[in-house]
């Protein structure tokens, strides 16, 4: 489902193939804990999440028993293998093909968005709860109306303090705006949910405000919320926003920074994903394309100072002949302990055993004493179960990563796998 083309990076890697240089990788132990069946086509844009035992939850876009997509849950063995199970098979009423990953409130309860489906057929918030006879049953929270409040939501969710749910529609048919939302979800004492939009997006003059939201959203201890569009803003190669609350219950919005402001969109852009927060209140993120030439998308920081924000891009893509660091990034960053950074791009690394553009990696960025980010690739995808990761990486209370991937050979068949530093 994402939807930006790789021309440009298939062109600069077919040059390059010839070319190609050796490039210290420093690969961790790579494991595949599941495969789905690719008989079944089951696209994966969205990440895992652990519960308090380890088990793995996530989704996959179709499969499942009616192919319209699934909630899945892998658990670990005593001989260590993992055990997949689907929780929930979406049959168009319910919702269709979710393309975001799920949240878990603090009730253990499992919380997601589909793309398509529900009652208006614009997508649903749906909720899954354990049940006593270790099954799980559904119920939607919301189905998006199309021209009332958004559809086609793409993006996980998160929670206040209070109980409340955020996300964001990438597209809003009527009103002012054809270029997204986002919204609030706040639950009733009868146990029904109101959902209200906070912000239609392009209500300003040329889309100046942003255009087009695909990421989750990321709140400050204040209630502020933050994220990207993918398109917009000053230069139409997308923003990272800010909505903050007012006394009357409205919410306000602003531009912190608008991507392609420097010569050659040496800052990057086209933001596919969201931002995340470090201890100090900075911002971090990854565009899916530019940055110095010839990038492939940048991992970017934006810093506080005095109500505005300045940008710094830590790294840029295809930096390495044949784009052996990997190539457009699309998912969220994942700080460790020690302040590192992880991530995925969907192309670049291995164009010797995968296609031209790559297949995709796992990355790290460690900041260096001079202030600069030293970028290693801990795995590069190869034509296996699996490639293309569109989704980020999450940690255990090992250290290590979890993820998922997407094609294979023309089809899209998830596969969740282990990186063991």
């Amino acid at each position: 489902m994402k939807l930006i083309t790789r021309a440009r990076l298939l062109a600069l890697a077919f040059l390059a193939i010839l070319l190609l240089a050796s490039s210290a990788w420093a690969q961790g132990k790579y494991k595949v804990l599941h495969a789905f069946q690719p008989e079944r086509p089951t696209s994966e844009e969205g990440g895992l999440v652990l519960d308090a035992a380890g088990d793995l939850f996530g989704t996959t876009m179709y499969g499942g028993k009616y192919n319209e997509g699934q909630v899945f849950k892998l658990t670990r063995t005593a001989d260590g293998s993992w055990k997949e199970s689907a929780i929930h098979n979406f049959g168009g009423y319910d919702g269709q093909f979710p393309a975001a990953g799920l949240v878990f409130d603090s009730a253990g309860n499992l919380y997601g968005t589909t793309y398509l489906g529900g009652a208006s057929g614009g997508g649903t918030v749906f909720k899954l709860t354990p049940t006593t006879r270790g099954g799980w049953r559904e119920s939607v929270l919301h189905s998006f109306a199309r021209s009332q409040d958004g559809w086609a939501p793409t993006a996980s969710l998160i929670f206040d303090q209070s109980g409340d749910l955020y996300g964001t529609t990438p597209f809003s048919d009527g009103g002012q705006s054809y270029a997204g939302t986002v919204f609030k979800l706040s639950p009733n004492k009868d146990g029904s949910w109101s959902e209200s939009v906070l912000y239609t997006f392009c209500s300003h003059s040329k889309c100046s405000d942003g255009e087009t939201p695909y990421a989750n959203l990321a709140i400050d201890t204040a209630g502020n919320l933050y994220g990207t569009t993918y398109y917009g803003g000053a230069n139409n190669y997308g923003t990272v926003f800010q909505l903050t609350p007012n006394r009357d219950g409205s919410w306000s919005e602003s531009v912190l920074y608008s991507f392609c402001s420097l010569a050659d969109c040496y800052d990057g852009g086209f933001p596919y994903d969201g931002v995340i927060f470090d201890k100090a209140g900075n911002l971090y993120g990854t565009t899916s394309e530019w940055g110095a030439p010839p990038g492939a998308g940048v991992v970017f920081k934006l810093t506080p100072n005095n109500g505005t924000w300045s940008e710094s891009v830590l790294y840029t893509f295809c930096s390495r002949t044949g784009c052996t660091d990997g190539a457009t990034p699309q998912a969220n960053l994942a700080f460790d302990t020690a302040g590192n950074l992880y991530g995925t791009t969907s192309g670049g690394g291995n164009i010797q055993r995968c296609y031209n553009w790559g297949c995709g990696t796992v990355f790290k960025l460690a900041p260096n004493s001079k202030g600069e980010w030293n970028e290693t690739v801990l795995h590069a995808f190869a034509v296996r179960p699996g490639i293309a990761p569109e989704a980020g990486v999450i940690f255990d209370s090992a250290g290590n990563l979890y993820g998922t991937t997407t094609g294979i050979n023309g089809n899209y068949v998830v596969a969740v796998f282990e990186i063991t530093p």
